[in-house]
């Protein structure tokens, strides 16, 4: 399959004029709320509660989630606490999509149901927001981008800092020449990650839908820590290959995604990643700490460069003081972009301060995607699904370079790895029944 550009995705998603599915064809009124179903009320879920309510003329209507015991919590701390009306639960993301009074939902699952998620939802008539990384591995991205041709839906990716205003402001004067040429960008991800003890096979709790929980990911047994807990769910599945994809897509992601944003690039030719599992004799799976390097065609036929660090204990603050960020280099100075709010420009040999900017927060990209729904704008979203799709198929480059301990040549239409099956293996999985990403959405 031949790479996916921008200009495809806007000319379908601008060509097409019906709607299919169970929700409404078309928007009812200007002053009719946007109904909203939250998939996954744990972790990011919570921001999405928060993040939605703050949208004027937005209803959170049904929380979704294969764990039924987080269901009275939520609904009390969001909606009893706050005099709304109970929201609608389900343990089934199915069943929630076949409710026609659903205009959109937000998907805040594990990794691993994300892509499937998206594609489900569109199929049935939904518009997405789905948090980072977009997918679980290469393949999916593809699939995710033309289920939201096909089926003309708004979908937007959970890279916040795109619809920043200082972040906007601080990328355009990227791109007008504020450092002179820019060659490189060095992305920083260093998070506070303990060690979470040895695992065993235990049994799942009451109330959690193991077999859903699971959904695309071949079964396994429920693991379970020292204490008799779920050693995974809910929050330390980042660090498992059947779920998660590690730091580097839970938090690198919002990295890669600026820099790319800021070179102008899409798919690089090559990638050189290291990586290992250093400190801690636990239960986790993808490597906690990693190297990697990308080297790009820029738009001018230029080489651009960009790096990742990933490490998950004590170290130094960078980009700014802070423990994430991207920091780029030009021929007349570097500019940092230490948060998702915006940026500083130093000028010069002397690293003279001459600029910043940050002026931002989540609510603007949750208002981006509901104004897109009530517009019928997919095209207007400030973090579209190709854009989703390039900046996780980075971090699923990243971590496939390091597994199979080799440089990576890539070619760039295709986005598969030239000649290498092995690696062209961990691009994909094999899906479990009836959790499957289609061939043909």
């Amino acid at each position: 399959m031949s790479k996916i550009t921008r200009r495809d995705f806007v000319k379908a998603a601008t060509a097409a004029t019906v709607l299919v599915g169970t929700s409404k064809t078309g928007w009812a009124g200007a002053n009719e709320r946007v109904r909203v179903a939250v998939m996954g009320i744990n972790g990011r879920g919570r921001s999405h509660l928060g993040g939605f309510a703050a949208v004027k003329d937005t209803e959170v209507v049904t929380l979704c989630d294969p764990d039924a015991r987080l269901f009275k919590p939520r609904v009390e701390e969001y909606f009893t606490r706050q005099n709304k009306p109970a929201p609608r639960v389900e343990q089934d993301i199915r069943r929630v999509l076949d409710d026609k009074d659903v205009d959109a939902v937000s998907m805040a699952t594990p990794n691993h149901w994300h892509a499937l998620g998206v594609i489900w939802a569109c199929q049935a008539g939904k518009d997405v927001f789905v948090e980072k990384p977009m997918t679980h591995n290469i393949y999916e991205g593809k699939k995710v981008i033309e289920a939201a041709k096909k089926y003309n839906r708004v979908v937007q990716h959970g890279t916040q800092l795109r619809s920043n205003p200082g972040f906007q402001e601080g990328i355009q004067l990227l791109k007008d020449g504020a450092i002179g040429e820019v060659y490189m960008a060095r992305c920083v991800c260093y998070k506070w990650r303990p060690d979470i003890g040895k695992a065993h096979p235990g049994n799942p709790p009451e109330g959690l839908n193991w077999d859903i929980w699971q959904g695309p990911a071949q079964e396994q047994p429920f693991m379970v820590n020292e204490r008799g807990e779920g050693a995974y769910v809910h929050y330390n599945w980042h660090w498992t290959w059947a779920y998660g994809n590690g730091d580097i897509g839970n938090q690198g992601v919002h990295q890669l995604d600026a820099a790319r944003w800021g070179l102008g690039v899409d798919v690089p030719y090559r990638v050189a990643s290291m990586g290992g599992m250093f400190l801690w004799d636990d239960c986790k799976e993808v490597f906690n700490v990693s190297s990697t390097s990308f080297m790009f065609k820029g738009q001018d036929g230029k080489d651009k460069m960009m790096t990742l660090e990933v490490r998950p204990w004590c170290s130094n603050d960078e980009a700014g003081g802070r423990s994430f960020g991207v920091l780029f280099y030009g021929s007349k100075g570097f500019m940092s972009f230490p948060n998702y709010e915006g940026y500083q420009l130093f000028e010069g040999k002397d690293n003279k301060l001459v600029k910043e900017n940050n002026k931002g927060g989540d609510v603007n990209h949750y208002r981006n995607f509901i104004d897109c729904v009530r517009a019928r704008n997919p095209e207007g979203v400030s973090a579209p699904p190709i854009e989703g799709h390039y900046s996780s198929a980075l971090s699923h480059y990243a971590l496939t370079g390091a597994r199979v301990n080799r440089v990576l040549e890539i070619d760039t239409e295709t986005m598969q790895v030239k000649n290498d099956e092995e690696a062209n293996r961990l691009l994909t999985r094999v899906y479990r029944e009836p959790y499957v990403v289609p061939e043909v959405v």
